[in-house]
């Protein structure tokens, strides 16, 4: 896919002369134009028309061209023109020979993520708004003259035309550094992680050291649970609500770094797998010194099966994603569950999946904790576990059969379900 990514006039004396201090600002921790170049490639972009007319300052070709985030780019091609869009035709003329039969037409200050981009639906006429991001067709800029009725289709986004609106831009990057499958309890975990991501992205501060953080939070909250105290299980339960949302942050700052990777999906799910066993070995040794040996056997009970779940999804996650893209996991699953809603199986397991996420069981352990429920809640966990590994292995059969899934290019228009 191809991007025309339009660029104003960077010259001395220029009426754009805000430009020159607006493409290399932070947004988020990153420099403005090369985080748009960078969310292109991130929603399918392999080669970068950059158009602009007057003086072109080298340092922007070499940060674009040899930037670590635009190191997907297939290309970067230049086309000065004195002017593009509106109804110029002649100008697209010009350059028709770089262009491709579809492209996106991407203005050098619109801040988006690779959603933004990919919802967008292909235009058969002229933009009337070419302010904003559209994804066009070739023979429409070139043989069709004029706009056509207004385009419906708002995109997703903030354009950045000064130092204030760089604070718009960055708030509604944290506010959209979600995923689109994320449910209430994620979507409200993220809401109450914005203040500090927004924060950690202006600081060298990585998603891993965030996760290794989540951990010792984890850790710390084992200590406490163990102590078999009412207050200090709750303050062991908040401990773990914090480090659950910390698992939050991580990937969130990883989207908005674009430093998200194959080892830290592995990393985030082995530190989160190893959290529930820390969470369930120090339940069982809190509730042993409160009501003897017989929570032992709970603990076991509860222990074997978050063992078991762990390894039979980690065997299952490995053998239905690419080990390029082991973040498609949990997309893969909802989908083949949703399409499989005609055995009652699949249904109930679709419904209920939802539970054993970190993010949706952190509310779970506190509101027990709270209610001196723990041992219903390990009751639970134990009954839980046992029938997520039996489910896994069940849907090991039934769905994961077939080779590993082989790496294939991103496309570019798909619903955000599919991309994840």
């Amino acid at each position: 896919m191809q991007a025309i990514l339009v660029l104003p006039d960077f010259s001395a004396g220029s009426s754009n002369n805000s430009a020159n201090e607006l493409w290399c600002h932070d947004v988020c921790g990153i420099p403005l134009l090369p985080r748009i170049t960078a969310t292109a490639t991130r929603a399918g972009v392999r080669n970068v028309l950059l158009v602009f007319r007057g003086a072109f300052p080298s340092e922007i070709a070499k940060t674009i061209r040899e930037g670590k985030l635009s190191s997907a780019l297939a290309s970067v091609e230049f086309a000065p023109v004195e002017q593009l869009g509106d109804d110029l035709q002649p100008q697209w003329i010009e350059i028709a020979h770089q262009l491709e039969d579809e492209f996106l037409w991407l203005p050098w200050n619109w801040v988006t993520n690779k959603h933004g981009l990919l919802y967008l639906k292909t235009l058969d006429h002229y933009p009337t708004d070419w302010s904003l991001p559209a994804r066009l067709k070739r023979d429409s800029v070139l043989f069709h003259a004029g706009s056509s009725a207004k385009d419906s289709q708002i995109p997703e986004g903030v354009a950045v035309t000064s130092t204030v609106s760089v604070g718009h831009a960055e708030r509604w990057l944290v506010a959209h550094s979600g995923k689109p499958l994320d449910g209430i309890y994620s979507k409200f975990n993220r809401w109450l992680c914005r203040p500090l991501v927004r924060t950690l992205t202006h600081t060298r501060v990585t998603p891993n050291v965030i996760t290794l953080a989540g951990l010792l939070l984890a850790i710390v909250s084992t200590y406490y649970f163990a102590k078999g105290e009412y207050f200090a299980a709750l303050f062991g339960a908040l401990l773990f609500f914090a480090s659950g949302l910390l698992d939050e942050v991580d990937g969130m700052l990883a989207r908005l770094m674009f430093s998200d990777s194959a080892f830290g999906t592995w990393f985030e799910g082995h530190v989160d797998n190893l959290s529930y066993l820390l969470l369930f070995t120090g339940i069982t040794t809190g509730l042993y010194r409160q009501h003897g040996p017989r929570a032992l056997w709970l603990g076991a009970a509860t222990l074997f099966g978050a063992v078991f779940s762990v390894a039979v999804i980690c065997w299952q996650r490995k053998r239905s994603t690419h080990a390029d893209r082991p973040n498609e996991y949990l997309g893969n699953v909802y989908k083949l569950l949703d399409n499989d809603r005609a055995n009652w199986i699949s249904r109930a397991v679709r419904n209920v999946q939802f539970l054993i996420k970190k993010g949706v069981f952190i509310h779970y352990v506190l509101l027990f904790t709270v209610l001196g429920w723990l041992p219903a809640l390990m009751w639970f966990a134990a009954v839980g576990g046992s029938l997520t590994w039996i489910g896994a292995l069940y849907y090991n059969r039934r769905f994961f059969r077939r080779p590993r899934p082989s790496a294939e290019p991103l496309r570019f228009q798909m619903t955000a379900k599919e991309n994840l």
